[in-house]
């Protein structure tokens, strides 16, 4: 018991007690105050640094649009087309050939990229009389393209997903054949 008592007394009559920091409980309190100020604002820069492109401002117009593309989805459709697809990544070229086409008017291919609208490829392909196209094109990237392809009136369309290099061909058809 005295043994006690003279420990107490020496570490009260201590004349220069160790200074705050050179603890390691007080900076074991800050630490998860401070882990969270950090992720906070790394999460604020995250979110500032670049808007969201899938965001839409104006999703009425959107949805009136889509009505339209259906429209469109069923004339080809009754027309009978569909698209097959192929990419030659060795000559840079995208080969495709429109079955059930009548003419060979120009048609608008496009590949939209899945997250990265900077990325969207467009482009104009002539088809021959048997429908058969092809188009130079760069490297093609690894993803999960929406392609579409309609004639320049815009009267019909054509719309389906094509995982390149996954699949090497892709066929599309019109969207009420899909259901």
């Amino acid at each position: 018991m005295k043994t006690a008592k003279k420990i107490m007394h020496t570490a009260l009559m201590e004349k220069h007690p160790a200074p705050w920091y050179k603890h390691r409980w007080p900076w074991l309190l800050m630490a998860g105050p401070a882990a969270v100020l950090i992720a906070g604002f790394i999460t604020m820069w995250i979110s500032f640094s670049g808007a969201d492109a899938l965001v839409v401002d104006d999703y009425y117009k959107q949805g009136k649009a889509i009505n339209q593309d259906l429209r469109r989805d069923r004339a080809a459709a009754s027309l009978g087309l569909s698209l097959s697809l192929r990419y030659d990544a060795a000559s840079g070229v995208l080969i495709g050939q429109l079955h059930g086409v009548r003419d060979d008017t120009a048609l608008n291919l496009l590949l939209v990229h899945p997250t990265v609208p900077e990325r969207d490829i467009r482009l104009v392909a002539k088809p021959d009389q048997r429908g058969v196209f092809s188009v130079e094109l760069p490297m093609l990237e690894r993803a999960r393209w929406q392609v579409q392809i309609e004639d320049v009136a815009r009267s019909w369309r054509l719309h389906g997903e094509w995982a390149w290099p996954q699949q090497k061909t892709t066929d599309i058809r019109p969207l009420s054949d899909k259901v």
